[in-house]
């Protein structure tokens, strides 16, 4: 059992050798999609960027990255409304120590909201599924992991666009996307959307009445994305780099 079991780890860790030099293996990599639709009025927006920024500023989450498979996530930052509204607005990063954690809360602050629109959720679902890199068949983004989730935030459900769930989440679970979790702003129509029309690959929905909420809601989000359980360690190092072949493989094979 132990010598399969070790025969499986070292057969993972050729794939994972086999990843671009340059690429960074991380535990996480981490879509962050931000609903800035008309329905998002100029106090809301402010609350819900503010809330991503006191979530990478506060230790709990911060000790959550450190503490995570490899300790270290990448992510990124978009904002999102009508068909073509999407844009990158904090570029991927690499989120190992809490100096990183708070650079990156900087760069959110930072941010001019990009638009105003209307709310084509499956489209920015779609979008945020090829910043993943050439694991998704997206541009390389400089990382590889073993998880890719995404974090999708609105008060809205689907107004415009393809609202087909097969055109933004069934689309991106097909690429190789892991999960895509979501907070729904609002009250029950919302929720009820996004659990049935956004949430995918084992996801969670956390819903919060209004944007006053959004803040500790959050964090309580991104803590429970970038907490994954590891079993018992046969070594824990090794296991990180099987587990992390094991999913660049797994994308392989469904995309071949």
């Amino acid at each position: 059992m132990l010598k399969k079991f070790l025969a499986s780890m070292c057969a993972a860790t050729a794939m994972f050798a086999a990843a671009p030099a340059s690429a960074v293996p991380v535990g996480l990599e981490l879509v962050l999609l931000i609903d800035v639709s008309g329905s998002v009025d100029n106090a809301e927006y402010a609350l819900q960027k503010n809330g991503y920024v006191q979530a990478f500023q506060n230790a709990d989450v911060q000790n959550a990255i450190l503490g995570s498979q490899g300790g270290a996530i990448a992510v990124t930052y978009v904002e999102w409304s009508g068909t073509s509204q999407q844009s990158q607005q904090v570029s991927w990063a690499l989120i190992d120590s809490v100096a990183a954690a708070n650079a990156f809360a900087a760069s959110i602050n930072s941010v001019t909201r990009a638009f105003s629109g209307t709310t084509a959720i499956q489209n920015a679902i779609r979008y945020g599924a090829g910043l993943f890199g050439t694991e998704t068949g997206g541009i390389d983004n400089g990382f590889t992991s073993a998880r890719q989730v995404m974090d999708v935030s609105g008060d809205g459900v689907c107004n415009d666009g393809t609202c087909s769930t097969a055109f933004g989440r069934d689309y991106a679970l097909g690429l190789g996307v892991d999960t895509i979790n979501g907070l729904a702003i609002g009250g029950a129509s919302v929720t009820n959307y996004y659990n049935s029309s956004v949430v995918g690959g084992g996801g969670f929905v956390i819903d919060v009445a209004n944007f006053n909420d959004f803040a500790s809601a959050i964090q309580r989000k991104l803590i429970k994305e970038i907490t994954n359980d590891v079993p018992e360690p046969v070594s824990l190092a090794l296991l990180g780099v099987g587990l992390l072949g094991v999913a660049a493989a797994r994308r392989r094979a469904a995309k071949g």
